[in-house]
């Protein structure tokens, strides 16, 4: 029997989107930057699904057209004539506890389905006729050109969802935020592991501004494609420096550091630093003041425009055990990407 999760829900129009907090504090599980792909679709006739699971906002170019008909950035299935309903399901990019939803209807108008359901699962492979599903959201109201924000109080962790939509129409995109779950009990206590890192279950925590950049990619795996592909702030016209704060998938000891301003030319900072410290309770927002007083793990550090900066235990201060990381750079500036690599220490 399916299990309701108690939610929040709210309709916010495409053209004044403001996100709910989840969706600024977790990732978008459900990206394809992380490797989540379709893996089963009742129909795709006018869109395919994939494109409802790309990062990009979506967008409407008035006057293209396909074989198909009219050229829509989402997914849109035919208008049925023979009852019953549409269905997606989606294998997310890595297995994760979800925290919000947002079911976005972007230039979807006329052809919007009027209910949605969702739906989500654990499965070591393809779901299939056995596997039991358990509710997410029950049957809500959709509208057009809208996104469709979830709160979900679940603790649970999932690997695949099923978007249900009734009984046709387009979704535009569709955003699974949660935090990244890792299976620490069988690791090698004894290996290097970039426990920064996303697929690690690293999480940008919180941060001074992005203005420009999104701070979660930071600590996305590989170099950033261009200049959007990484966390940039507004040009300072005050004192002091801009920061972002990172939670470690994993508390360890830090043994080599990596700094990348890739594609960062005449906005790269002039220099970064790096504090940290063990962290075992504190909301959010207290550790964001604590972090003001943590001890340096990194001295300051001149930085290059567009390159890879490494960083050794020759120019890391032993702290011991940590599990978070605040970079600094000075004053403002883009980074690419930020990986801490350290050894596993017990929690």
């Amino acid at each position: 029997m399916s299990i309701h999760s108690q939610h929040e829900f709210t309709v916010v129009h495409a053209a004044t989107v403001e996100l709910p907090d989840y969706a600024r504090r977790y990732v978008n599980l459900a990206d394809t930057d992380f490797g989540a792909k379709i893996v089963h679709c009742s129909d795709e006739w006018f869109a395919p699904a994939e494109r409802m699971l790309q990062s990009a906002s979506p967008v409407f170019l008035v006057g293209k057209f396909d074989d198909h008909g009219k050229w829509m950035d989402g997914w849109e299935t035919q208008r049925r004539r023979n009852g019953g309903h549409d269905y997606a399901v989606i294998q997310l990019g890595l297995p994760g506890v979800i925290k919000g939803i947002d079911i976005d209807t972007s230039h979807f108008t006329g052809n919007f389905p009027p209910a949605a359901v969702l739906e989500a699962c654990y499965s070591d492979g393809i779901p299939d006729e056995d596997t039991q599903w358990t509710t997410l959201i029950p049957a809500v109201s959709i509208s057009g050109n809208a996104h469709h924000f979830f709160a979900i109080d679940d603790v649970r962790v999932w690997t695949h969802i099923r978007l249900n939509i009734y009984p046709d129409g387009g979704v535009a995109r569709l955003r699974v935020y949660g935090e990244v779950h890792i299976d620490w009990n069988n690791k090698d206590k004894s290996a290097l592991y970039e426990v920064s890192a996303l697929q690690q279950g690293g999480r940008v925590l919180a941060y001074n501004d992005a203005h420009f950049g999104v701070p979660f990619r930071l600590i996305m795996p590989g170099r950033g494609i261009n200049m959007g592909d990484g966390w940039e702030t507004r040009r300072r016209r005050e004192p002091g420096n801009d920061w972002c704060i990172v939670k470690l998938g994993h508390a360890a000891v830090i043994e080599r550091i990596e700094v990348d301003t890739a594609h960062f030319k005449g906005n790269y900072p002039d220099s970064v630093s790096i504090q940290a410290a063990l962290v075992n309770q504190g909301a959010d927002q207290s550790i964001v003041t604590q972090a003001m007083f943590w001890g340096t793990l990194l001295p300051e550090q001149k930085t290059k425009m567009d390159a890879q900066h490494f960083f050794d235990r020759e120019y890391i201060r032993p702290l011991g055990p940590v599990n978070h990381v605040r970079l600094n750079i000075f004053p403002d500036g883009g980074v690419s990407r930020l990986r801490i690599w350290g050894r596993l220490i017990s929690e």
